[in-house]
């Protein structure tokens, strides 16, 4: 047993992903002067969702320059909506650039992860071995596990199958009939991007989207240059550009009536491209704009009026072979199915591989629904933090605003376990928690995203909205710029008379 421990490798702080959120918290960490840390990545590469999603098509609907870190700006994105190649070439470039390939450590998915309550530490199963961490921060993102539905029959089909992302490069779709299952923000990229090469594309949609014109354009080389020479210019467009999205929230949040005006625009939209009533009709939603994420897309709706392309306003039921049939009784052919079908956002696979203070996993602790102090930790769960935790996902804006007032708060967390000093952890307070969460879901009450009318990937099976953030990003910045000691308890090893395992819970701000 010695040796074990002797051979196990210690590090003050794991992260857990190597997306925006891992890779922004390991460049946070050596800004703050830790280097004793290590960053888990399951796969072979950097850049989470913008490595795993490489579909035809695939882009980002926030424009670049406010989808970036404020302290990486980038004055040479070419279009003002970025496509994911160059996206992730720019997290391959944080990387490089603030000297974490020394951290990475690719093919090393997290199987386990405990807390030892005797030795107040984080011991971590990983593919690549065991180690052992005082803190874990995981940033494995709600868009990282693909959410496949059980459909009755698709072992049957005798084509080609994959998720949207996992996309089978291998595999040419050129001439095939294709099935897209879904209309979400993949589906609407994917489209455009197959319908000119397939012989027959069938959507097959569950609930139509709400799409708005994507104002997107090639940045010119004078641009760039100006950013370049003059980065002042860059953070002024970065600022109007957040501006404009913070002015937008009170209707989300406050006002869902005054989102009238851009419904009639979206309406517009579709009407200038669907001339066919009936497929006009298929394609309108009947709940408020902003309910599910509202769309960007300008060549959506012309590839769905293309005459070799088929909408079925019902999703897909069955599978007989070949044949898909929908829940309406529609019956297609198709070679591939594509499925467009979203993620495991409010049951993420990783809580089940997280067990707390008491021997429960964060799974069965948020069985009733995910809840985190100011979206970061779970009572239970000392010394581990998430990015991008519960009810802190936008609507309108862009997540890495987010993840850095994220990163604010975890390296004040560690700033106060320093102050603190010896060995010690911090465990979110049961009451705090639940104070936090009471008054996130109040808020939650009348904003479009719980009144729209519609069913969304923001709420879990019960109906709560445990992913929105039902605020600005400038309020979620205040509330996470500092740890607040009295809503943690603070522990400390046990005195050597406890029984092993038992540890000391320290009152603060009592």
């Amino acid at each position: 047993m010695a040796e074990h421990e002797q051979a196990r490798e210690h590090v003050r702080v794991a992260v857990i992903g190597s997306g925006f959120g891992g890779l922004g918290a390991a460049v946070r960490l050596r800004r703050e002067g830790i280097t004793d840390f290590v960053v888990l990545e399951r796969a072979d590469g950097v850049g989470g969702t913008w490595r795993d999603n490489s579909y035809p098509g695939c882009a980002c609907d926030v424009p670049s320059h406010l989808y970036s870190f404020s302290f990486a700006p980038n004055p040479d994105w070419p279009r003002t909506f970025s496509g994911q190649p160059h996206i992730r070439a720019y997290l391959e470039r944080v990387a490089d650039t603030f000297g974490l390939r020394p951290h990475l450590r690719f093919g090393a998915e997290v199987e386990r992860m405990a807390w030892d309550p005797g030795r107040l530490r984080w011991e971590l199963t990983t593919a690549r071995g065991e180690l052992t961490a005082d803190v874990v921060v995981s940033a494995t993102g709600p868009l990282s596990d693909p959410r496949t539905p059980d459909i009755p029959g698709l072992d049957t089909f005798p084509g080609k199958v994959f998720h949207s992302a996992r996309w089978d490069h291998d595999h040419d779709l050129t001439g095939e009939r294709v099935a897209m299952i879904g209309t979400g923000a993949s589906a609407i990229q994917i489209v455009p991007s197959l319908q000119p090469r397939v012989s027959r594309l069938t959507l097959f949609q569950r609930t139509p989207a709400w799409v708005m014109p994507r104002m997107d354009r090639a940045i010119g080389g004078a641009e760039r240059a100006l950013h370049r020479a003059l980065p002042v210019t860059a953070r002024v467009r970065r600022g109007l550009l957040w501006g404009i999205r913070e002015l937008q929230v009170q209707a989300f949040t406050k006002h869902p009536g005054q989102l009238g005006f851009v419904e009639r625009i979206a309406r517009r939209n579709m009407a200038s491209a669907i001339k066919d009533p009936a497929l006009r009709a298929k394609l309108t939603p009947d709940y408020r704009i902003g309910c599910k994420r509202i769309l960007l897309s300008n060549d959506y709706y012309p590839a769905l009026a293309r005459p070799n392309v088929d909408v079925v306003a019902s999703g897909l039921a069955e599978v007989r072979g070949s044949t898909l049939v929908a829940a309406d009784g529609t019956e297609a052919e198709a070679d591939a199915i594509v499925f467009g079908t979203g993620f495991h956002v409010t049951d993420m696979p990783i809580a089940d591989r997280v067990v707390g203070a008491d021997g429960r996993t964060l799974a069965e602790t948020w069985k009733g629904g995910m809840r985190a102090l100011r979206g970061a930790a779970a009572a239970g769960f000392p010394n581990w933090m998430t990015i991008i935790g519960p009810n802190t996902g936008l609507g309108n804006s862009s997540m890495i605003l987010m993840i850095e007032s994220q990163l604010n708060y975890m390296a004040d967390y560690l700033r106060q376990l320093d102050v603190l000093g010896g060995r010690a952890a911090l465990d979110p307070r049961p009451e705090a928690v639940r104070a936090w969460n009471d008054r996130v879901q109040q808020r939650m009450e009348r904003t479009v995203w719980n009144t729209g009318g519609c069913t969304s990937w923001y709420l879990d099976p019960s109906g709560r909205n445990t992913t929105i953030w039902p605020g600005t990003t400038a309020e979620f910045r205040r509330e996470t710029r500092r740890v607040d000691l009295a809503e943690y308890a603070v522990l400390r090893p046990a005195p050597a008379a406890v029984a092993p395992g038992a540890g000391e819970s320290v009152e603060v701000g009592a």
